[in-house]
């Protein structure tokens, strides 16, 4: 490893630990996402019904609408904030690439956001009734999905920062863009839960975050450029 990229790295990690402090100081974001996945996720009973086998059914569709949108409560602040206060002028001097700076904050909102909902989702499962077959394969779904989420929010949030009413713009921009990852891991879920082979599913949502991992710091990098213009 030269001395430029370790350089690089150690400014990736500053960034990463940075933006990790200050979710620790706001916690209560991290929170309310996890609440809002349970409480969305505890409705569908009361409004389909209590029949098991409609509840087992339907459960993950459930779980992956609940992960989507609880995903996009804390993404107005991922670069909103740091606008707002100067400090992400500050960062773009750092001696890193726009990209780089995108993907670290992009990290830092898996490892707060996405990660608290994979863990809660295998409660969620049990609670509607998911068959313990399925359960491991809907958390390895939203392994990939929730860090498939994060880029694209990501990228959305650096496109509508600074924008007016970016709080509206940002699901219009993300829940289309998030649709594939829906089909793809609702269907994986689906496949187990029928004794269906659910590798093709996974597979494929895996190619989507493979394609989304390279392009959205990249989109994401341009919007804050044009943002700070």
């Amino acid at each position: 490893m030269t001395a430029a990229t370790a350089g690089a790295l150690t400014r990736f990690n500053a960034v990463l630990m940075r933006d990790l402090v200050l979710s620790w100081r706001h916690a209560s974001d991290t929170l309310a996402a996890v609440l809002f996945f349970l409480l969305a996720g505890a409705l569908f009973p009361l409004a389909l019904g209590p029949s098991p086998a409609l509840l087992a059914r339907m459960a993950p569709g459930i779980v992956w609408v609940c992960a989507l949108l609880a995903a996009l409560l804390p993404l107005d602040r991922l670069f909103g904030a740091d606008l707002e206060d100067g400090s992400l002028d500050q960062l773009m001097l750092v001696g890193l690439p726009a990209p780089a700076i995108t993907l670290a904050k992009i990290c830092a909102h898996w490892l707060t956001t996405g990660l608290p909902l994979l863990l809660a989702a295998a409660p969620l499962a049990v609670m509607l009734g998911l068959g313990p077959a399925a359960i491991p394969v809907l958390l390895a779904g939203l392994l990939l999905g929730t860090a498939v989420l994060s880029l694209i929010g990501g990228m959305a949030a650096a496109v509508v920062c600074g924008a007016r009413r970016a709080g509206v713009l940002l699901p219009l921009l993300v829940l289309p863009l998030a649709t594939p990852a829906l089909i793809f891991g609702a269907a994986a879920v689906d496949a187990a839960q029928a004794g269906l082979d659910w590798h093709p599913d996974l597979l494929l949502l895996g190619a989507f975050l493979a394609l989304a991992a390279p392009l959205c710091p990249l989109a994401a990098g341009a919007g804050l450029k044009a943002a700070l213009e």
